[in-house]
């Protein structure tokens, strides 16, 4: 039974660092959306 509680913890904290992650990752895919959208923007002038 031990051995399953441990498994469910460190289960639970990689889903938490996970969710993290992917939230990091679309917050700099944005930022990339935005500077490319910029660049363009910029050279269309």
């Amino acid at each position: 039974m031990r051995k399953v509680l441990i498994l469910a913890a460190a289960t639970a904290a990689l889903m938490v660092s996970a969710c993290n992650t992917v939230a990091g990752v679309g917050r700099d895919m944005e930022a990339a959306g935005s500077a490319v959208k910029s660049t363009a923007e910029d050279i269309k002038r």
